[in-house]
């Protein structure tokens, strides 16, 4: 089939390259020139594990192709998708603008029947207002042409999205036409093979099918969090307590990590939007206000752990950090905790010296060269001349250190470790004071 994809993006490019790699003729167009020119050149602007190759394989292929030519996109694809950006607003909300332009363009130029796909996360209601806004372009162009809006939402978790893309839990298509499921049904058959994992469903239910999937997860990390505090406060350990729960299958092992917040595209702005929208339509979402404000206030747990460590005086410290990315395998540090303690340091007249696998660029795009920011070629590197450890990021190779040089390096030997990815007792064997989220510190036994 013949697709276009308006956004290349995270979930643009994600989508874009694995229709193409079961066939399909894929053209991504983008309004940013500069992103088209470096993505016809081999490059990739954003880090996802197995994209580039996907990316590369399918343009020598010639099933995939990148322009910014508007016109030449609505006129590409039977299917148009929707997957530009949707940013909070100033009041937490989902920001419409670039979605509605994009309907704006394909209400414009298209010439004949177009399914149009909106795969962005988007607030209910969404499909009717894009709906809208092309029946007002046709107005406007004295046409009629059959159109169909579809809620395709994507379920894509960063790091492992082409994983995601391609062995899917399920496919959500929100349409009231029959003939449009079956095309969508078509579109995703080879995804769909070993079981049927293709649900269709009104339109306004596949919207608040993905914000509610995201809420319910930034839920039960929120909750986790929330009983690490309790447990510390009363002596207990928030790691036994999580294997004692997480063995109940109604409770399960996922997402029942407690950390120093979640981050990210998703959550954060999801948990927003949805509270936002019940408030829209006058209901009081007391349970999604509290979520937001325990990550909130979860992100401040290590630099006060660290404060209280050093009672304070923080002025003139070095303290090095272990991950800048909101989660392993991505190099996205939108929300990322880690912004919040670099920030909190900052303030307190600390320096930080950073290492992280591949979220470097993207620090220094964000906080250009400054004098109390380093960021070292390595995690050992970034011990140089520190006073304290913090992880923040549970990558695998921060997982088994060599704890002897790491004392060795370190001015102070105390690490805080934000994602509880250390074995305490290896810490403290090595003469390292261990402080993690949801126990009290563990010293050295001497």
């Amino acid at each position: 089939m013949d697709l276009t994809i308006f956004g290349s993006g995270y979930v643009g490019l994600v989508t874009g390259a694995c229709l193409a790699e079961v066939g399909n003729h894929v053209l991504c167009v983008d309004v940013d020139q500069a992103k088209i020119d470096l993505l016809n050149a081999g490059g990739v602007p954003i880090h996802e594990p197995g994209l580039e190759e996907m990316i590369h394989r399918n343009s020598a292929a010639g099933r995939l192709a990148f322009s910014s030519d508007l016109a030449a996109g609505v006129a590409h694809g039977l299917f148009q998708f929707i997957a530009v950006g949707t940013p909070p607003d100033e009041d937490g909300s989902a920001d419409l603008r670039h979605v509605l332009s994009v309907a704006t363009t394909i209400g414009e130029c298209m010439d004949s029947y177009r399914i149009v796909v909106d795969k962005s996360t988007v607030p209910v209601g969404t499909a009717d207002r894009v709906t809208a806004r092309i029946r007002a372009t046709h107005a406007a162009r004295g046409i009629d042409i059959a159109f169909d809006v579809v809620s395709n939402p994507e379920f894509l978790k960063e790091g492992a999205a082409i994983e995601d893309f391609m062995r899917p839990d399920r496919v959500i298509v929100g349409t009231d036409n029959p003939r449009t499921a079956e095309l969508l049904r078509a579109l995703y058959a080879p995804f769909n093979r070993s079981h049927d994992r293709l649900m269709v469903m009104d339109i306004r239910s596949a919207e608040l099918t993905k914000y509610a999937a995201n809420a319910i997860l930034a839920t039960k990390i929120s909750f986790m969090n929330e009983l690490s505090n309790i447990a510390e406060a009363v002596g207990a350990d928030i790691e036994q307590v999580r294997v004692g729960i997480g063995s109940d299958p109604r409770i399960g092992y996922q997402f029942i990590y407690p950390g120093c917040g979640y981050g990210g595209s998703c959550f954060p702005k999801d948990v927003q939007a949805l509270e936002r929208t019940a408030t829209a339509v006058g209901y009081d979402a007391e349970l999604l206000r509290a979520v937001e404000a325990v990550n909130y206030r979860q992100k401040d747990v290590l630099f006060s752990k660290i404060s209280e460590h050093f009672a304070g005086a923080l002025g003139g410290k070095v303290i090095a950090l272990w991950g800048l990315a909101f989660k392993p395998n991505t190099d996205d540090m939108r929300e990322a905790s880690s912004r919040r303690l670099m920030e909190r340091l900052w303030e307190a007249g600390a320096s930080v010296r950073a290492f992280d696998p591949v979220a470097m660029r993207e620090t220094r795009r964000i906080y250009g060269e400054r004098p109390d920011l380093a960021l070292a070629d390595d995690p050992i590197a970034a011990l140089e001349g520190a006073d304290a450890l913090a992880i923040v990021t549970e990558w695998t190779q921060f997982r088994s250190p060599d704890f002897r040089e790491v004392r060795a390096r370190l001015r102070n030997p105390v690490i805080f470790d934000g994602r509880n990815i250390l074995d305490a007792r290896q810490v403290t064997t090595a003469g390292i004071t261990y402080i993690s989220i949801g126990r009290g510190p563990m010293h050295p036994s001497h």
